[in-house]
Parts: structure tokens; C-alpha cells; sequence
């Protein structure tokens, strides 16, 4: 990696990849791929080609629009990890009414 714009390509996708736990963890798998596909002592036997800089453009750029969408969807459905009987509740509440309590639980017909 002598090249600072490789270097420079190098960290921002390590960047938007999930952290590691602990610093003194191994490297995932993910991780030690870019570092092998990046570094210049890689020889096309490994389980990689080296990477280019458009490679590592289009990938970074992949994984940013990836971490948008998913920051968008979590942002304009906030109720997608909610149960229905929880989502239909706060629907009502959005329009000033309350659901009335279960007795029993929930009536089988």
C-alpha cells in the first residue's frame, strides 16, 4: 500500500464495515480479505487479486449507499421491528384514540 490515495481508500472502507468488539480480537474474515487484496506483497496464488483504486471506489461507495438506505429505512418505518398489536397502538394514538384493554387475551373466532 504506497499509494496515499490506496491508503486513503483503504481506511474509509474499513470505516464503513461494522467495528470490531475488541481491539485485541482477531481480525474478522471481511477485514483480513481488504487487508491481503490491498497490501502489495499479495501475488495473484492468494485468495484475492490485488484491488484497484476503481474497484475500492465503486466497493466504498457501495457500502456508503448501503449504510444510507438501511439509516433511511430505520428512519421513515420506525415501526418495521415492532409487533402488529404494538404498531396498531400507536396508530391509534397518532390519532388521539386509545384501544381498549384485552380481557382475557386475545378472543379466537
Amino acid at each position: 500500500m504506497t499509494n496515499p490515495n490506496l491508503r486513503t481508500l483503504y481506511r474509509a472502507l474499513l470505516r464503513e464495515l461494522p467495528p470490531r468488539p475488541l481491539l485485541s480480537s482477531p481480525r474478522a474474515p471481511l477485514h483480513q480479505l481488504l487487508h491481503e487484496s490491498f497490501s502489495s506483497t499479495t501475488t495473484k496464488t492468494g485468495p484475492l487479486p490485488p484491488i484497484t483504486p476503481a474497484e475500492a471506489t465503486q466497493s466504498l461507495l457501495y457500502l456508503r449507499a448501503q449504510r444510507t438506505y438501511a439509516t433511511l429505512l430505520e428512519r421513515y418505518n420506525p415501526g418495521m421491528g415492532m409487533e402488529q398489536d404494538e404498531r396498531v397502538r400507536l396508530s391509534a394514538r397518532k390519532v388521539g384514540m386509545d384501544l381498549p384493554e384485552e380481557y382475557g387475551g386475545r378472543n379466537e373466532v
